[in-house]
């Protein structure tokens, strides 16, 4: 049996015939419509407003969202969403998922929190493609210390009044709304609120983060508020309640990233055994030296705990017991993996490896922005510790 992408995936007696049907689906649309595209597209730094629609069509933006503003939420669980992060690993440019699907984290504050009108204004078009949202919690000054924000938001009669920026915001130059994280109180998190802020607003202002070392094809941005007023009933949940809105925002933000690093590190697994098949050094294959078949042993290891572990949280979210110290520790878990694979995906394929336009080389570049966003390795696992009450 081949060692590939598919074959490299163990088990999962969770999966019905509808899932399957959903990937086949979903990796009918992303062979059609992204993956010739998304070398280019992260050459050129950005992807087409096209897609956005085209996405939502194939019911990929929908998914697991409510019916009642464009979703598909009706027989959805945590399977379906492990199948998206996996079909859209597969062409390996982080930088369009990370784009295409960022409402994942800017949309359900309002969905969860906002209120009716809120709702009803916002999650219909985004869902639709037609319009944009975005997550704004990192600060110039500081990203995972979310306590100690310092874009204040002052209450003026119906309005607040917010000044302050953002910055490395996924999609913060398309967005036609941000989730902001504003200080509306005291010192820490008890000052915390989520304000829902058009972009459009008077006072607000934008510059592109372009120099990037991997997700060229996202757009990043650094954001300006400059006295911009935004209506009190623009409030995500209620006032000085934001830190909880934010926490609960993390853990799915987390899944999705440790389900697409699993699923990447498979990538490198793929390119790895064909490449040792075809190449020969010494008179034989490189899949006949003992050293390259222990790299691929191991990377293979260490992609079956990772699956494993996967698991393992999606069933606990399944059954409503998650731990966030857990998925936390996961986060952590598939970054590490997906780090030694693309290493020892780099070594097999030697200096092919080393050329921009294969997978291997984009991927070994967007390590350390896995690793990093969504909270960072290190502060993944203080808060594991802290969950743990240790």
């Amino acid at each position: 049996m081949a060692l590939d992408f598919d074959s490299a995936r163990l088990p999962n007696p969770h999966l019905t015939e509808a899932h399957e049907a959903w990937r086949t689906q979903l990796r009918r649309f992303v062979d059609t419509e992204i993956a010739p595209f998304a070398d280019a597209w992260d050459e050129a730094g950005s992807i087409p407003a096209g897609l956005w629609p085209k996405a939502a069509a194939v019911g990929l933006l929908g998914l697991g969202y409510p019916e009642e503003f464009g979703g598909t939420s009706e027989g959805i669980d945590s399977w379906y969403h492990w199948i998206v992060a996996e079909e859209l690993a597969r062409f390996a440019v982080g930088g369009v998922n990370a784009s295409l699907m960022v409402h994942g984290i800017g949309l359900p504050p309002v969905l969860n929190w906002g209120s009716e009108t809120m709702k009803q204004a916002v999650a219909p078009p985004v869902l639709a493609g037609e319009k944009h949202i975005a997550l704004g919690i990192t600060e110039p000054g500081g990203g995972s210390d979310v306590a100690a924000l310092t874009t204040t938001a002052v209450r003026d009669g119906d309005h607040y009044v917010v000044n302050g920026s953002k910055t490395y915001i996924t999609g913060g130059l398309r967005a036609d709304w941000i989730s902001t994280a504003v200080r509306t109180g005291g010192e820490g998190h008890g000052g915390v609120s989520m304000l829902l802020i058009p972009t459009d607003a008077e006072g607000f202002s934008r510059t592109p983060l372009d120099r990037k070392m991997g997700w060229w094809a996202s757009d990043t941005a650094t954001l300006y508020f400059d006295n911009v007023r935004v209506p009190v009933d623009n409030l995500i949940g209620g006032e000085n309640q934001g830190f909880r809105v934010i926490m609960t925002n993390f853990n799915g933000e987390r899944m999705g990233m440790a389900a697409a690093m699993e699923a990447l590190g498979r990538v490198c697994l793929e390119e790895a055994v064909q490449w040792a098949q075809e190449r020969r050094t010494f008179g034989k294959r490189l899949a006949d030296h003992q050293v390259i078949r222990h790299k691929i042993a191991q990377m293979k290891q260490r992609l079956n705990a990772t699956q494993a572990y996967l698991r393992a949280c999606y069933e606990a979210i399944e059954a409503g017991s998650a731990n966030p110290g857990d998925i936390a520790l996961l986060k952590v878990q598939a970054s590490e993996t997906l780090e030694f694979c693309a290493r020892e995906a780099m070594q097999v394929l030697g200096g092919i490896g080393y050329l921009r336009g294969n997978r291997v080389e984009r991927i070994y570049r967007e390590v350390r922005v896995n690793a990093i966003g969504g909270g960072s390795e290190e502060i993944m696992r203080d808060l594991a510790a802290r969950q743990y009450a240790l």
